[in-house]
């Protein structure tokens, strides 16, 4: 599991130093504050700690982690990705066995990260990313533009997740993923299955109806992505899982019904980050948090690259999304 984190002028974000990080960990601020920046960031990174030294991968670390940062945020060149009027970015990324990642670069740097340092053990478990937006009626294309065709659009937080989503294999799953796909199948009155002679994925609701997977609502499709990879032991205890808007297509019901969920296979080891623009998810992580009296980590971006701190186990924080709330309020009564 990460543990610490320490980004300095990336992107929006100038000085981001977290010493605490727990089990769910969840980001808010406003549009262009740096969320999207934080996960992008530790997922590329994490990604190239997965494939370095995996299979018959030879690319050494920093070349791995270079393509990765490029092909994750798609910039002209990576050196893009420094703050404004700042020299040099650097990450620094700490484990709870006191594994260490670090590496820095300058404006200029075209394609080649040079200043690396990892003391980090090959991992043999994965991290995904979950876009705001569905991918399962899109998968092959999202493959067909990255893979064989490399180029930009969709970046690699689509094409990783789209290869990731391959049709559930054999074997049984431990107890509490089990019990976490029973849940998503109730809250979702039935799943999203391959059809070997379609080829295809579609929906089976609860009455054995099949749905095309084009007609099927983007909430279901989007939720079902995490059915579809605890089945096919894609993830595993010590992923991390990082998803941008949980609240996207989805109702307010289904969103409680995700968080506790995500409360669930937190608990079973697997470390999730998220970015929401959302009360529900934030009040609902909130009440989670104080029943289990659970350590959950929130991060509020600002636009001129601040951050503050909070716990959501001490206290709901003061935040934009929060005040909103409360003017919208305000209105009503005046009304």
């Amino acid at each position: 599991m990460i543990a610490k984190i320490n980004l300095q002028n990336v992107g929006p974000i100038h000085n981001l130093k977290l010493d605490q990080l727990g089990s769910i960990n969840i980001a808010i601020g406003p549009n262009g504050s740096g969320k999207t920046f934080l996960l992008k960031t530790l997922y590329a990174s994490l990604k190239a700690i997965e494939s370095y030294r995996r299979g018959k991968e030879l690319k050494n670390l920093g070349d791995l982690l270079t393509d990765k940062i490029h092909w994750t945020f798609q910039p002209w060149k990576i050196g893009d990705l420094v703050e404004k009027g700042e020299k040099d970015l650097s990450v620094s990324i700490e484990s709870t066995d006191n594994e260490r990642l670090s590496y820095s670069f300058g404006p200029s740097t075209a394609k080649s990260i040079t200043k690396i340092e990892s003391s980090f053990h090959p991992r043999k478990e994965n991290s995904v990313f979950l876009p705001a937006k569905e991918i399962l009626s899109l998968r092959d294309l999202i493959i067909k533009s990255n893979t064989l065709d490399r180029d930009f659009g969709f970046d690699d937080t689509y094409s990783d997740l789209a290869k990731a989503l391959y049709p559930t294999g054999k074997g049984r799953n431990l107890k509490g993923f089990a019990d976490a796909r029973t849940k998503l199948d109730n809250a979702l009155q039935g799943k999203i299955e391959y059809d070997e002679e379609r080829q295809e994925w579609v929906f089976k609701d609860h009455k054995n109806q099949v749905h095309a997977i084009s007609v099927t609502s983007e909430g279901i499709k989007k939720l079902s992505i995490i059915d579809v990879l605890l089945g096919n032991h894609y993830l595993s205890r010590d992923s991390v899982i990082f998803i941008d808007e949980p609240e996207s297509a989805l109702h307010p019901a289904l969103i409680s019904n995700f968080m506790e969920i995500i409360n669930d296979l937190s608990d079973m080891g697997i470390q999730f980050f998220m970015a929401t623009h959302s009360y529900f998810v934030i009040k609902k992580l909130y009440l989670i948090a104080q029943k289990y009296n659970k350590h959950i980590p929130v991060l509020s971006f600002e636009t001129e690259g601040g951050v503050t701190y909070g716990d959501l186990s001490t206290v709901m924080p003061d935040n934009s999304i929060i005040d909103e709330s409360i003017k919208l309020y305000k209105e009503e009564v005046n009304l």
